[in-house]
């Protein structure tokens, strides 16, 4: 606790050092904010590895003078699970940013920048290790708010306003019900503290699974899951890279966290609340990752790419309270730990690619697919960043997307062959769903890759782009050195969330403290060999390079004069699965500008991918609720008795109500 109250200290320190030197010492407040971070990072990550060891939690209580309040801190496995991810996550974040807020637009307010990315990381730490309702709902007010200023960085771009305004409003929806949630549990536990709330587990069914209803919606807006997830793939393009790889692999996961930590407190609930978080992820994972393979922006993809994976990690979870209440451990063992385990994997390998789409867009000067192209020459080291990236989230090997995915499939075959008839048969129509959404992140990235990396250059900037520093670089480096050793050494991605499950279910933390894995010398052993084969490769390429090979063109299938206008574009490349296998819902709007006639005029092509959860539900319900509260507008009749005789009433009616008391 004594680490974690220093890094509490270095986020506060760099949040005020980082305004100090004003907008004309850009370089001086960069050094200053990103430094602190990456210091309290440091301090996070040795007491989060001190949580995950240690047997028991340690505590913090300090009262306040607000009624209900208390400074609460508690630190155990679950907590310093996700504590992990945020101080990786966050430690690479700062050190990517110190060199992404040299250029570019962002150079222009870095102090304030690095003001709200520390008191970020800071809200979300207190936010994973608060023990009192009071805290956790402040500090999950300052996580919004101040991600809410990171997302409006470029708040003179109409886009990023918009999407800052869309976040903000998703977000405090689903703090409404939380709120609901923590008054109805005070109100009956006596107290907001977390250990009161214990009385929780004596509630009956019904009352148990309207304080679960409110969980779920209430975390889910800020988790992204279908079909509250309309304010990610605004929000997440918008902000600079390294803070959409730290909403993204981190921010999303708090509630997560939240919806594990509170219904932890609550009876075990009836079957229908695993079945209902299975068809929320299993949709929501096909819904996020057809929309991720309609976008031309990279970063828009990635966001709904993490709709997808936050569905995965939902499907897990489900079946794990799911196959807990029908009585089969082992299934319900390996849901939870492919939950946890996917769930600490995305976070790595989203935000290696969050960081790497960054990079493209300032080498580039675009986040559009269709003005890359040709990168991998030129940018070498960061579209080999972005390969691993790639590899990692659609499940390949050696890296560590697998390894989650893999007990997530283990525990729907151990339950398919465990039950009979149609309830056997259910777990086998989840198995081939999930294997088709692995076949659609195969599509995605390879649309990424091919387009952004291979090929040739689409724009004269993309011509022109140079390789990231090293700050950028080491930092999207070490991600995936991390991917590679996940994947590579999965006993210790199995220890990691064994120790987070030990708090939600301890039967299934046994059963897992006793699955065998590979020995850890094993993934030494194919590092090394990883290496020399590197090492060889490079050694041919450099006695390739001092032997001179005779160039010639090669055939160019009649077209004299190749150019990029000849390959794939973004659009182009996706147009087979969304004429085949998209339904009418989500196929895109196109113009196609083809005209028959002996003198056509020039036309043009349009392409649009609009979100149908936006368009169709959300923008005409709020034009609905708009229209409805402007008609209360003659309330407002701006006269001095009207208003008098409102107060006069409310004081009748208030004095009748106390009567009848």
């Amino acid at each position: 606790m004594t680490l974690l109250f220093a890094a509490f200290f270095l986020f506060i320190l760099g949040a005020l050092l980082a305004v100090i030197p004003g907008r004309t010492a850009a370089r001086a407040a960069t050094l200053l904010g990103s430094g602190s971070a990456i210091l309290g990072c440091l301090f996070g990550l040795i007491a989060a590895g001190q949580g995950l060891i240690a047997e028991g939690a340690e505590t913090f209580s300090l009262p306040w003078s607000m009624p209900g309040g208390a400074f609460s801190l508690r630190l155990d496995g679950l907590s310093a699970f996700f504590l992990l991810l945020l101080f990786i996550v966050g430690l690479a974040g700062a050190l990517y940013g110190a060199e992404y807020m040299k250029g570019g637009r962002e150079r222009r307010r870095p102090g304030l920048h690095w003001t709200w990315y520390n008191l970020l990381i800071l809200s979300m730490t207190l936010v994973v290790t608060a023990a009192n309702g009071l805290l956790f709902l402040f500090a999950w007010e300052c996580m919004s708010l101040t991600s809410f200023f990171l997302v409006i960085n470029e708040y003179d771009l109409t886009e990023a306003v918009e999407a800052g305004w869309t976040y903000l409003l998703a977000t405090h929806l689903g703090a409404a019900f939380l709120f609901a949630f923590f008054l109805s549990a005070g109100a009956l536990s006596g107290s907001l503290e977390f250990a009161s709330f214990q009385v929780l587990s004596q509630l009956t069914a019904p009352v148990a699974s309207g304080f679960f209803l409110l969980l779920l919606v209430g975390f889910g807006s800020k988790a992204g899951i279908f079909p509250f997830h309309v304010w990610l793939p605004d929000a997440h393009p918008a902000a600079p890279s390294h803070v959409s790889a730290l909403m993204s692999g981190v921010m999303v996961k708090t509630a997560i966290y939240g919806l594990l930590r509170l219904s932890a407190f609550l009876p075990v609930g009836p079957a229908w609340w695993g079945s209902l978080l299975m068809a929320i992820g299993i949709i929501g994972a096909l819904f996020g990752i057809t929309m991720a393979a309609l976008q031309r922006d990279i970063k828009r993809s990635l966001a709904y790419s993490t709709v997808e994976n936050i569905g995965i990690i939902l499907l897990a979870l489900g079946f794990w309270m799911h196959s807990r209440v029908n009585g089969h451990p082992l299934a319900a063992a390996f849901a939870l730990a492919g939950g946890l385990i996917h769930l600490l994997n995305h976070a790595l390998f989203k935000s290696l690619l969050f960081l790497g789409a960054g990079s493209l867009m300032h080498g580039s000067g675009s986040r559009n697919l269709n003005r890359m192209g040709g990168l991998m020459r030129r940018m070498p080291v960061t579209g080999l960043l972005i390969v691993c990236g790639g590899l990692a989230i659609s499940a390949l090997p050696p890296f560590n997307g697998l390894i989650g995915e893999w007990f997530i499939y283990r525990a729907l075959l151990e339950s398919g062959t465990v039950l009979s008839g149609l309830a056997g048969f259910f777990p086998l129509v989840l198995i081939g769903l999930l294997a088709l959404v692995g076949g659609m992140v195969l599509i995605v990235m390879t649309r990424i890759i091919g387009i952004a990396l291979a090929g040739e250059p689409r724009s004269p900037e993309a011509a022109k782009a140079r390789e990231a520093g090293w700050p950028m670089g080491s930092a999207m480096a070490a991600l995936a050195l991390l991917c590679l050793t996940g994947g590579l050494m999965p006993v210790f991605l199995l220890q990691v969330a064994g120790r987070a499950a030990t708090l939600i279910d301890p039967s299934a933390a046994t059963i897992l403290a006793g699955t065998t894995m590979a020995p850890w010398w094993l993934g030494i052993m194919a590092i090394l060999l990883l290496v020399c084969i590197l090492a060889a490769y490079l050694f041919l390429r450099w006695r390739q390079g001092r032997t001179p090979v005779p160039a010639s063109a090669t055939w160019g299938c009649g077209f004299a004069f190749p150019s990029s206008r000849m390959s794939y574009s973004a659009e182009s490349f996706t147009e087979l699965p969304q004429s085949a296998m998209f339904c009418s819902c989500l196929q895109p709007s196109t113009e196609d500008g083809r005209e028959i006639g002996f003198f056509p005029e020039a036309r043009r092509f349009a392409f649009a991918a609009p979100d149908p959860m936006l368009t169709r539900v959300f923008k005409p319900f709020f034009r609905w609720a708009a229209e409805v509260c402007s008609g209360f507008r003659g309330l407002q009749a701006g006269q001095l008795h009207v208003y008098l005789l409102y107060i006069f009433s409310a004081t009748i009616l208030l004095l009748v109500w106390v009567g009848q008391r």
